[in-house]
């Protein structure tokens, strides 16, 4: 049996060196301020759906909802082992919180559709909500597993995960479909330098538009498997209502930098006498006693 691994995935900004200045007025991110890359969990997520094609036999699909330049992400997961990608791509989705972000991703797995899995990371460094998965889940009906760490079978449409829990973990049962959540908890595989060759020739109809490539161009691309699908809100009939900030209920009311700062410092002796001066010390500032 073959199945069909859905795997959202996320360009992220380096929240490494994210600052006061990195952000609106309107308290999102500016993204265009900070370096992109791709989000870590979400590596995560489509590393344990390769090793799900490779065990079982299954077709991935890699997608994302973004700015055009999302589609950067989705040549490394062509190049990684992804049979397919789909960039999700609409101004009315800027702006967008995590309800209106699972909302969009619901459509647009509905638009995809006949998936077995959805496999997302547990959450993404700029917001770090581990929400959108769940929210998806929510939206389409279906089972969850969240901190998955390993699925330890699929057979048929039953699939058994091990998740990670508070002391130790958890071994999970469900019928598919089903939408995981994924930690890090393996190590994704690098890009493989065959499919590199390929697909760093990958783009999307705009991209290639762009570049000034004819419709023929395009045509014979599409058919070498080299076209990333672009999907605008309405190609996934998603309502404008629902969607960016018009479908966003969060609102951000301050933004703060905050930096720490060493305070005083004692060194310590480490020795028996230090230690007793140091218990003395914290007896008669009644720290201690």
């Amino acid at each position: 049996m073959s199945y069909k691994i859905i795997v959202f995935v996320k360009q992220v900004p380096d929240t490494k060196n994210v600052t006061g200045e990195a952000m609106k007025p309107d308290g999102t991110i500016n993204r265009a301020a900070l370096p992109a890359i791709f989000n870590p969990e979400d590596l995560n997520a489509l590393e344990l759906a390769l090793q799900l094609k490779d065990r079982y036999g299954a077709k991935v699909v890699a997608a994302t909802m973004g700015l055009p330049k999302a589609a950067d992400i989705l040549r490394v997961a062509l190049c990684m082992g992804a049979d397919e990608a789909v960039l999700l791509t609409d101004r009315i989705l800027g702006g967008a919180d995590t309800l209106a972000t699972s909302y969009a991703l619901s459509c647009c797995a509905k638009k995809i559709g006949d998936f077995d899995l959805i496999l997302c990371g547990r959450q993404a460094i700029d917001g770090d909500t581990a929400q959108v998965g769940p929210q998806i889940a929510e939206k389409l009906k279906i089972p969850q597993f969240s901190y998955v760490e390993e699925v330890i079978s699929l057979e048929g449409k039953t699939i058994r995960a091990k998740r990670a829990i508070e002391g130790g973990y958890e071994i999970l049962e469900a019928p598919t479909p089903v939408l995981l959540t994924v930690i890090d908890a393996n190590e994704p595989r690098p890009q493989n330098a065959a499919r590199i060759m390929k697909y760093k020739k990958a783009k999307t109809p705009s991209e290639f538009k762009a570049a000034g490539a004819a419709d023929d161009v395009i045509g014979q691309s599409e058919k070498k498997g080299l076209v990333i699908r672009e999907w605008s809100a309405a190609d996934v009939e998603a309502d404008p209502k629902r969607c960016g900030k018009a479908g966003s209920p969060t609102n951000v009311k301050q933004i703060m930098s905050v930096v720490l700062t060493a305070g005083d410092f004692k060194k310590i002796e480490p020795t028996e006498a230090g230690v007793g001066d140091l218990v003395r010390e914290l007896i008669e500032d009644h720290t201690l006693g």
